[in-house]
Order: C-alpha cells, then structure tokens, then sequence
C-alpha cells in the first residue's frame, strides 16, 4: 500500500543546541493506524508539529499524499487534521458554531450535513447548541476531533487524544478511531497507554531522546521481541537459590514461595526442561507452573531502557 506520509531525515536542533529530532525516516501507509509511543519529552509531539507546519524542522524533507510540506504547504494542510494535546478552543462558542467555522477556514463551503454527521458520529449532536464550557472533558476531546475532521482530512494526528479521560471515555474513544479508520482516514497517533496502542494499532513506533528506535507491526515486534514468564510455586518457600540454579537467572518472589525464570519463547531452547529437571534433582518441590506473555508494556520499557543506555555511552 502507497504510503500517504513521508517522513525522510528530519533533524530538529534549537538554538540552544538542543537536538529534539535526529535524522528521523519513517513512513506511514494509507488506511493504518500507527502508534508513537515515548516517554515525555522524548520528541513525539515535535515530530507532529513540523509535519503539521507548527514547527519548522532544522534539516530533512516530509511529503503527505505526495505534496512536500515546505514546497505544498496549503495542500498538505488542507490534508491533515490535528487534534492537539491541549484543549484550545474557545470555550463560549457553541459546538456547532466552533466545528463549522473550522470547516470554513481551510476554504471548505458550508455543508450542514456533513457537519450533523460528524456530529452524530461523535454523539455530539444532542450538544450541538451547548457551550463548550458546559461539556465533560471526554466531550470537550470529541469536540476537538470533530473539528480536525470538519474539512475532510485524509491524515489525522491525535495528540494523546485520551490524555485526562476516564477508563469508559477511553475505551470509547478507541472505538471512534476504528470508526474513523474504516471511513478511510489514515491515523497517527501518540500515547502514553500502551494498552491503547496494544489495542488499536496495526504498527508501532517507538521514539527516544529525539530518535526512532523501532517501528514494526505490532504482531511481528510483540513475536520478535515478546519474552515469556514462567512463575514456579515451590512446595516449601525457599531461603536463597542454589548456586547450581545460576545459570537460568532465576528471581526468588513472593517471600520465597515463587521462582520467576525469564525466557525467551522464541528460542530453539527455552531452558525451561532443564530447569525443572535441575529442580528435581535438587530434590526442589513444586506445586504449579505459570507462565505469562511479555505485554507491548514490557517490550517498550525494554526498548526505551536500552536506547537510553547507548545515548548515555
């Protein structure tokens, strides 16, 4: 599939010499959903600022649906839709007033039906003459999505689109944005939750310190990267482990009544037999045997840990 943005070493240095963005490539697809995910300050918002045109980028090139954004630049704004972190509109306006006028600044002509069924899609409608004063804060986010679609983008930017929203808010909000998606918008989004990317997200990209460590579908990082946890329940809970148990790295927990081995599920030799054959001829009891799947949490820690390792050597 055509990739509908473009993103090719772009570098952000302020003049302080701060570098935020570092030779950033990457490519989203039409019709994805692509997940960024970093800690605070690790260039996510940045990198959506200059594809944007917020931001001027310091060095590298950007194209949307083939329009370079410098060169193109009412073109692709006219393409993008942004709903930024922050909740800037005016907050006396009506919502429809606010979502209509958003349409007409990027020189769309008025269409009441167009902006009903956004509205309707939003479950706004029933708002339609209140104030934005007046609504929720969950409300207050769909406000600012419908304003972002109001001119009929093809590449929609969510800015942490459920930051300060509550666990059902948000849950709804994942299921808007497969709405948005299977009416043919393209979605880039950035998230602290990593359950929200684990949820929604055909790909993912990890960003650090102002670079791009990893993007990769997320079923083929979580099979290329995912490590499992097997957690042994002894029979008798366990002072300290045998020297002879050294090799597998074992963790002692739950007061001595656990021991966690770490392993990567992937490998020819898990180490798993071995072990608990170890385990019997220490004469080592057990009573039960788990094992869990690493989360994207658990991959995204690992990575992010990592990255920042190389940077500080």
């Amino acid at each position: 599939m055509a990739a509908i943005l473009s993103v090719h070493d772009v570098t952000k240095r302020y003049a302080s010499g701060y570098v935020a963005l570092e030779r950033i490539d990457l490519d989203v697809e039409e019709g994805e959903i692509f997940a960024l995910l970093g800690p605070n300050g690790a260039g996510k918002t940045t990198l959506i600022s200059i594809i944007c045109g917020i931001v001027n980028a310091s060095g590298g090139t950007i194209t949307v649906a083939g329009h370079d954004i410098v060169r193109d630049y009412r073109a692709t704004r006219s393409t993008i839709g942004l709903v930024p972190q922050e909740l800037t509109t005016d907050m006396f306006e009506r919502v429809i007033d606010t979502v209509r006028f958003s349409r007409g600044l990027f020189g769309k002509p008025r269409d009441d039906a167009f902006i009903e069924k956004i509205l309707r899609e939003l479950s706004l409608w029933d708002k339609r003459t209140a104030k934005i004063s007046e609504l929720s804060g969950g409300m207050k986010r769909r406000v600012m999505i419908a304003k972002a679609l109001s001119h009929e983008p093809r590449l929609l930017f969510l800015d942490e689109p459920t930051a300060g929203v509550d666990v059902e808010l948000r849950r709804d909000m994942w299921g808007l944005v497969r709405q948005l998606r299977e009416s043919g918008a393209t979605i880039v989004l950035t998230t602290h939750y990593i359950e929200e990317a684990e949820e929604m997200a055909d790909r993912v990209g990890v960003i650090n310190h102002g670079q791009l460590v990893l993007v990769e579908e997320k079923t083929t990082l979580m099979k290329k990267l995912g490590r499992k946890t097997l957690h042994i329940t002894l029979a008798e809970p366990m002072a300290m482990i045998p020297d002879s148990l050294a090799e597998w790295a074992l963790t002692l927990i739950d007061e001595g009544h656990q021991l966690e081995y770490v392993f990567d599920a992937n490998a020819e030799r898990t180490g798993v037999s071995a072990l608990l054959r170890a385990l019997g001829d220490l004469g080592i009891g057990y009573k039960d045997l788990n094992t869990r799947e690493s989360s994207l949490e658990d991959i995204f820690l690992r990575l992010v840990h990592g990255a920042g390792e190389e940077k500080a050597a």
